[in-house]
């Protein structure tokens, strides 16, 4: 089990690694061979067509869930049906996704109302092209859930890894040749589509078993998941008021802030990304556990997994911190540096918060009581959503940004205060037990930094470097720690 673990994890890292160094690498090419509204347009086409994922309702989720759980007890009549029927729902939701970004695209103009003029019948366009794409995938990702299921991770890492490696290939040569945005948005699409369709085939050599079988659709399936996918659309939507509605909210308050905040934005997916990655792949092991009625394992899970998160967060989040402003001046030019700086910084510490419960939300998905925890992630998203409206009328992107911050303060404090209590007859821990390990890992860790920052006032200009050697002992502590964790692992 361990190195099934290890082989999925490793497969989720190099999947999110590969996203991260795109990520890298695209912004700065499109920003120097784009006029600066043309990019800031793209943007929010992405921004925009990427909404489509949200229609997923969870179902990918729950079909990797519920897979695993009728694999362990040998159930093949029960596994196509639930994965017929989240195909079918997924089908549905493409359709209504399809109508949205019509309306979108129509009423872009009043959406946007900075968006340069000249731009705006591109950007209808180029919404319906790429956004059509990300729809028809909401069907695959049906197929997604099962290679999940079966713990083969490693399928989706190479197909869409591959897909994203092309598509962005083709928007750099088409930045370089000065192409228009819809040209652009049809290179999106194609990789898109072919992604989709390699992921197809895979899923039929491999698991010829697993088909749509219509016959196999009944109440009783789409009664589980919908009860099961209730909770994890509520956690969708709250996921969109956090990371969704920020970038629509700074195209609208202060456009010309658009490419700054994304490029803040997209380091911050990295960080988000890479932890996603690591730590989704304890969900069809909580399954496992669940369906054997070990609570205590699973506390003991959850504790082991967020003493990881929480030192994986300070070695990822810790330089982004320190050296914010060197990083964006770099990386996007000096231009940049002084804004997008002060944007990264609150962005950083607002998801390296909210970060921390992401082993609870794994290990809640699968053992499918994410349906007793639906108020602590709407009340972050509400907040979040409040504070950022409020705040970017009053101060533009920087507002926006500490809306974020806000939010996840309120998220991650309901989390401890709610959500835990209620699942402890599942996931047997006390939310003291784990607010102390949370508190005394950042508390060691931290120290040189906690130490450092008042220091700096008073001997910064003879000791310049003193924040960043700081931050490089609170990284050799993580460091550290986290090769005592594994080694105490590995002699159990």
């Amino acid at each position: 089990m361990k190195r099934l673990l290890i082989k999925n994890a490793v497969a989720n890292v190099g999947r999110g690694g590969t996203a991260a160094l795109v990520a890298l690498v695209l912004p700065p090419v499109l920003i120097r061979h784009m006029p600066p509204g043309a990019y800031a347009v793209w943007v929010l086409i992405l921004q925009v067509s990427a909404y489509m994922g949200f229609l997923d309702f969870g179902l990918q989720a729950a079909v990797g869930r519920y897979i695993a759980f009728a694999e362990e007890k040998k159930d093949p009549a029960w596994r196509d049906g639930i994965f017929s029927t989240a195909l079918v729902g997924l089908s549905i939701a493409a359709g209504i996704g399809i109508l949205c970004l019509l309306a979108v695209a129509l009423e872009a103009r009043h959406i946007f109302p900075s968006t340069p003029a000249a731009l705006l019948p591109a950007m209808r366009v180029a919404i319906v092209i790429a956004g059509l794409s990300t729809a028809l995938g909401l069907p695959a990702s049906a197929w997604n859930g099962v290679f999940i299921g079966m713990q083969r991770y490693e399928i989706p890492a190479i197909t869409i890894t591959s897909g994203r490696l092309l598509s962005s290939i083709g928007l750099v040569l088409a930045a370089l040749e000065g192409r228009s945005l819809v040209f652009m948005a049809c290179v999106v699409a194609a990789t898109n589509l072919l992604t989709y369709s390699s992921q197809f085939v895979v899923l039929r050599r491999l698991f010829p078993d697993i088909t749509l079988r219509l016959s196999l659709i009944s109440e009783i399936t789409v009664r589980e998941l919908s009860g099961y996918c209730v909770s994890l659309t509520v956690w969708s939507f709250s996921t969109l008021l956090v990371t969704g509605i920020d970038l629509i909210l700074v195209g609208r308050f202060d456009f010309g802030a658009v490419a700054i905040y994304s490029a803040a934005a997209i380091l911050i997916s990295f960080l988000g990304g890479l932890q996603a990655s690591v730590f989704s792949v304890i969900m069809p092991h909580s399954a496992a556990l669940h369906a054997g009625g070990n609570a205590k394992a699973l506390g003991d899970l959850l504790l082991q997994s967020t003493r990881l998160s929480i030192i994986f967060l300070l070695l990822t989040g810790l330089p982004l911190l320190v050296c914010a402003s060197p990083i964006i001046r770099i990386w996007l030019g000096q231009p940049y540096a002084i804004q997008g700086s002060r944007i990264l910084i609150v962005l950083v510490v607002g998801n390296m918060i909210r970060l921390l419960g992401v082993p609870y939300a794994s290990i809640l998905v699968g053992t499918g009581q994410q349906r007793l925890v639906f108020l602590s992630p709407l009340m972050e998203g509400i907040s979040n959503l409040i504070a950022s409206i409020v705040l970017g009328k009053l101060f533009g992107a920087i507002g926006v940004a500490w809306g974020t911050l806000i939010g996840a303060v309120i998220g991650i404090g309901a989390t401890i205060a709610y959500s835990l209590p209620r699942t402890r007859r599942w996931i047997d821990i006390s939310p003291l037990t784990l607010l102390a390990q949370v508190l005394r890992i950042i508390a060691l860790c931290g120290l040189p930094l906690i130490l450092a920052l008042p220091l700096r006032y008073f001997i910064a200009q003879r000791f310049a470097g003193l924040m960043t050697m700081a931050s490089a002992i609170s990284v050799s502590i993580c460091i550290v720690l986290a090769g005592k964790a594994m080694l105490k692992r590995r002699r159990a």
